[in-house]
């Protein structure tokens, strides 16, 4: 199955107190605060909230305040599928997210999206524990490697404050699409 996703584009502002303000092109806005190594707290101008959390293999939980759950994937250069695969989100401040475009716009990078790129419609809390675990153990090896490559997009997802303070004041990269 190849399906071929609607694309949003958004940019991210790290903010003075850092937290990233996160503009859409459709002109949704969140505001993004770091818990955590591995959890992202958001609210968005149409009232809703939650929290985002980077699970291994590269998925990403989206828990909105009202306890609904959704999944996304990150599948690189930016790009960051959800709602089993029929919404991309594309980060166009990152380098990966201009990169994606530029290759993509040359045809070297696929837009279409295979199933095996698909996010997962549900999880059990036995399977979110199992990535979380995997998540973990990546970060260790990471760690103890010298990389800090933990998000696996070429973002550090493990300084001292929770976020990279080696570029734009600590937001990494592709914080959790």
């Amino acid at each position: 199955m190849i399906n071929r996703p609607r694309e949003t584009e958004y940019r991210d502002e790290l903010l003075a107190d850092h937290s990233v303000h996160r503009r859409y092109r459709d002109g949704r806005e969140e505001w993004r605060r770091r818990e955590d190594g591995t959890r992202v707290r958001w609210h968005d101008n149409q009232g809703a909230s939650g929290t985002d959390e980077l699970l291994g293999g590269r998925i990403i939980k989206r828990q909105y305040s009202d306890g609904r759950v959704t999944y996304g994937r990150d599948i690189g250069y930016g790009r960051t599928l959800w709602d089993r695969g029929e919404t991309m989100l594309v980060n166009k401040t990152s380098f990966g997210g201009r990169m994606g475009v530029l290759l993509g716009g040359l045809g070297l990078v696929s837009l279409a999206v295979t199933a095996t790129q698909l996010p997962p419609e549900e999880l059990t809390p036995e399977e979110e524990e199992e990535l979380r675990q995997q998540q973990q153990q990546q970060a260790a090896a990471q760690n103890s490697s010298g990389g800090g490559d933990v998000g696996g997009d070429g973002s550090d997802w493990d300084s001292g404050d929770g976020w990279n303070s080696d570029d734009d004041g600590g937001w990494s990269d592709d914080d959790f699409g």
